[in-house]
Order: structure tokens, then sequence, then C-alpha cells
């Protein structure tokens, strides 16, 4: 049954990726092409995935997504180091976003309120969740990951 449930899911998150175009709609620009706040009054299905993963407890989730940055936090330097920020998508649903710093550029100029969009997997917690693997994987077993901030790909 989990390996049904997976794939349901898996298949769900890909649907998702597809609907990315649909979620940009939602943004706009300003002069210089900077993304500004987004238009909360419709959820992207990235989003209804992502609320379906947290109220299901599901984890290992590919999924691409865009959020607002809620809180900006201190780097984990234990182990590999990881950029470390809140993201609050259009449901209201916060996302730990932990971006290795040691196999990807780190984002220096991140402030609260910006509009980052994130390629990652999704991991479960009791606090929304976590978004990791949001690099390439120097491996080359892994999906690469990105996120996009000020129309910059950091991977």
């Amino acid at each position: 049954m989990k390996k049904y449930t997976l794939v349901i899911f898996l298949s769900l998150a890909l649907f998702g990726c597809d609907q990315t175009s649909e979620v940009k709609d939602q943004t706009q620009l300003d002069g210089s092409g900077d993304l500004l706040a987004l238009d909360k009054s419709e959820i992207s299905e990235s989003d209804k995935i992502l609320e379906t993963a947290f109220q299901d407890k599901q984890s290992n989730i590919q999924v691409q997504g865009v959020g607002t940055v809620a809180r900006l936090l201190a780097d984990d330097n234990v182990g590999s180091r990881h950029q470390r920020f809140i993201l609050s998508l259009a449901t209201e649903q916060t996302l730990l976003v932990a971006h290795n710093i040691d196999l990807a550029t780190r984002i220096d100029s991140l402030q609260n309120d910006d509009v980052v969009e994130f390629f990652g997997v999704y991991e479960w917690n009791s606090k929304g969740g976590v978004i990791h693997w949001t690099h390439h994987d120097p491996k080359g077993i892994h999906v690469n990951g990105w996120l996009k901030h000020e129309n910059i790909t950091y991977e």
C-alpha cells in the first residue's frame, strides 16, 4: 500500500511541476524584472501537494513550488553547511528550506518577504516540512534541485 501511495504522490508531484507556469502567472514583475508579491487568491497544484503531504505525514516527495521568505535563520554549520530560511506558501503552510551551501552557491541577497522558487525534496515535520536537495548531485544519482531568487538560479 505504501508503494501505491508513493507512486500517487510522485505522480501528483510531477503533475504539479507541469503547473509551474500557472504559479509564475500568479506573480508580477516590476520594471527591473524582479518578482513582486504573490497573488494568494489562487492555490497552485504544488501547494495542494505539499498541503496533502503535510496532512498525511508523507516524505521524500520531489516538488517544485514558490513561496515568500517569512524568516531568515542562521546557517547550520554542523556537517554539510546549509543556508536555512522559512518560506510561507499561499496556503499559509510554512517550509524550512535547507540549502546545501557546500554544493551550491549561497543566496547572499535573500531578505524577508522575497519570493523564492524551489525544486527539491519535501520531508515532513510537525512545523510544515522541510525542502532539501535544492542543489546539483555531484555523484549524478539524485535529481538535481535548485532555488531561484531574483531571476538567478542557485544549484
